[in-house]
């Protein structure tokens, strides 16, 4: 029930923040497009994570898909919490996050642990949330994480 009620927060909440909070442009690439980049790059791996899981790609929110290939947390409703937390504990602040931290918080109260121990994991990272992942796409996956030292 809990699940259900997070997934029915991020729909009606993604238009708003897509419309109105972010302010990047949306990237120029399709899912088959990103399929055809050289393996182990960011970009093959995108479009790889994208296939498996049937996701489209989301204008604007295309970094949050780059999230999970780097740090390799997955998608279920306590992974997506998780990684918010390793997001704060990187240094990305928004109000977007701090909506999912506090009612994530509220709705898997027994699960504090295992979302501060994502937080640390943040935390031991160099800064990488403010990239633009964009301009990285040909990049090798494995080396934008020895980089940033993202585990």
């Amino acid at each position: 029930m809990k699940d259900k009620l997070f997934e029915l927060f991020y729909t009606l909440s993604k238009l708003p923040y897509q419309r109105f909070l972010k302010k990047n442009a949306p990237w120029n690439v399709t899912k088959e497009e990103l399929l055809s980049y050289p393996e182990k790059t960011l970009g093959n791996d995108l479009g790889i994570f994208l296939t498996v899981n049937h996701f489209t790609m989301e204008p604007k929110l295309e970094d949050h898909d780059v999230m999970h290939i780097l740090t390799g947390i997955g998608t279920s409703v306590k992974e997506e919490i998780a990684m918010q937390f390793y997001l704060l504990g990187n240094g990305k602040r928004s109000t977007y996050l701090f909506m999912v931290v506090a009612i994530g918080t509220l709705f898997y109260c027994f699960e504090l642990a295992f979302f501060y121990s994502y937080y640390k994991r943040g935390r031991k990272a160099l800064a990488f949330h403010y990239l633009d992942y964009s301009k990285l796409l040909l990049q090798p996956t494995e080396n934008i994480r020895k980089t940033f030292k993202i585990q």
